[in-house]
């Protein structure tokens, strides 16, 4: 974050927004499991391998179609150039209108493996050297800076890239309150919000490369 010019921050935080409030419309529709959150998943995996085998093939079955997500969203990274950002959010803005438009219609693993996929993609927006710089869909680093920057505060050496760090898991737990209140409230309707959320980021992102 810290080589963001203040206006690429706040898309990232933005962004994590998002990535929070799918997370937590998948989590609410598909019985505990996490759209973004492959750390989670892989936990669960751990435990149904060990206790309920016959629920493994869920968790496996995300993690794939997160990688795969990632894989389809490096890719058109990469052949995008410069305007890799629009590219990768446009990706992830078509892969989340799809999911609310086949909510319903379709099995519901296919909405889920379209949110699963878009939150992969995601990941490929901040990119350096061909690798993410920033990650938007997991927190656990940004929570171990934020505890270093609160370590060297208290030892008189000032970081401030903990605080921009913090401002990212905000964003994340934001999008993840707006989430579950979306499904809680307007059900099918909260797909097609975090959709639009998503060309709001797109065209954001376009202002940013133009």
């Amino acid at each position: 974050m810290n080589e963001l010019d203040p206006r690429r921050r706040l898309l990232a935080i933005g962004l994590a927004g998002l990535a929070g409030f799918v997370d937590a419309v998948g989590f609410l529709s598909a019985d505990g499991y996490f759209v973004s959150f492959m750390s989670g998943n892989t936990t669960r995996l751990g435990v149904d391998l060990a206790t309920r085998p016959d629920r493994a093939l869920v968790p496996a079955l995300l993690i794939a179609g997160f990688v795969g997500g990632v894989t389809a969203g490096a890719v058109i990274a990469s052949r995008a150039g410069p305007r890799r950002q629009r590219a990768v959010l446009g990706l992830v803005a078509l892969l989340l209108l799809a999911a609310a438009a086949l909510r319903g219609q379709a099995p519901a693993a296919l909405s889920l493996a379209l949110l699963v996929s878009a939150m992969g993609a995601l990941n490929n927006t901040f990119l350096r050297d061909g690798t993410v710089s920033v990650g938007l869909t997991y927190m656990t680093g940004a929570l171990v800076k934020l505890g270093q920057a609160l370590a060297a505060g208290l030892l008189g050496q000032p970081r401030p890239d903990g605080w921009i760090q913090a401002a990212l898991w905000v964003g994340l737990a934001s999008g993840a309150v707006l989430g579950g209140l979306a499904f809680v409230h307007l059900a099918g309707t909260a797909l097609w919000l975090a959709g639009g959320w998503a060309v709001l980021m797109l065209g954001w992102a376009w202002r940013l490369e133009r």
